[in-house]
C-alpha cells in the first residue's frame, strides 16, 4: 500500500510542484490549501507524513502543527519562507520533526520525506534496538510501549524524543556529534539542520529534567556534541 504525504500549503505551484515529485516516486498525495482544512485532513485522513507550510491563511502552520500533536505523532516537515532563526525554533518547538525553507531542492526534500516515513514505519513495525525496559536513576525507557517514565510519571515524548533519549541511552557515555545524530536518529545522510537536533534535545530535558539548566542524564560535551550520563 503507497504511503499517504499529507501537503498543507496555500502556494499552488508549490503544492503542484512536491505533488508531481511525491507521486513519481509512489507515494499518494492529500492535500490542503488553508490551515483548517489541512488539520481537518490531518486528523481525519490519517497520512503517514505532513508537509506543513507556516503562512497560511484562516490558521497558520504554527497552530495546526500544535494541534495535531494534541492527538497525533504523524511526522511533520515544516515549509517555510521566512529565514528568521526563531520560526523554525517555534516549528520545532511546537512538535515538528523537520523544516526545510523555501525554496527547497527538490532532492533534499524527497530524502527528508522518505527518512522521516522510514523511521515511522520502523517504530509502527516494533524495531526497536532495545526491548526490554531500562532504568537510569529516575528515568525509565520501554522501547516496547515507546514510553519514558520519571519516577514513575509518565513523560509527554514525542517520536523523536523518544528516539533520540533511547539512542543515547543505549551508549551511556559515548558522545554523539550533532552530525552523528541526525543520521543516527533522524536518517538524514546529506541533509539536515543541526539546528534541529540542538532545539530536539532542549525539548527533551525539559521533559525528562528535574532542572533542565543542570541536566543529569542528556549531557553536553561543549564542542563536540551530546551523550547520556554515565552515573
Amino acid at each position: 500500500m503507497s504511503k499517504k504525504v499529507l501537503v498543507i500549503d496555500d502556494e499552488k505551484n508549490i503544492v503542484d510542484i512536491v505533488e508531481f515529485n511525491l507521486k513519481k516516486e509512489g507515494y499518494e498525495i492529500l492535500k490542503a490549501f488553508d490551515g483548517e482544512a489541512g488539520l481537518k485532513s490531518a486528523l481525519e485522513e490519517d497520512p503517514d507524513l505532513i508537509l506543513l507550510d507556516i503562512m497560511m491563511p484562516k490558521m497558520d502552520g504554527f497552530e495546526v502543527c500544535k494541534k495535531v500533536r494534541e492527538k497525533k505523532d504523524t511526522p511533520i516537515i515544516m515549509l517555510t519562507a521566512r529565514a528568521e532563526e526563531v520560526d523554525k525554533v517555534l516549528g520545532l518547538e511546537l512538535g515538528a520533526d523537520d523544516y526545510v525553507t523555501k525554496p527547497f531542492g527538490v532532492r533534499e526534500l524527497m530524502a527528508r520525506v522518505k527518512a522521516n516515513i522510514r523511521r515511522s514505519d520502523s517504530v509502527s513495525a516494533g524495531e526497536t534496538s532495545e526491548g526490554d525496559i531500562k532504568s537510569y536513576g529516575e528515568i525509565t525507557i520501554d522501547s516496547k510501549r515507546y514510553e519514558v517514565r520519571r519516577n514513575g510519571e509518565l513523560m509527554n515524548l514525542t517520536r523523536r524524543e523518544f528516539e533520540l533519549i533511547r539512542f543515547l541511552a543505549a551508549q551511556r557515555g559515548q558522545v554523539f556529534s550533532r552530525e552523528s545524530l541526525l543520521e543516527k536518529v533522524w536518517g538524514y545522510e546529506y541533509f539536515g539542520d543541526v539546528r534541529t537536533v540542538d532545539v530536539t534535545v532542549r525539548r527533551l530535558r525539559a521533559k525528562i529534567e528535574a532542572n533542565p539548566e543542570y541536566p543529569r542524564y542528556v549531557l553536553t560535551k561543549r564542542g563536540v556534541g551530546y551523550y547520556f550520563s554515565e552515573e
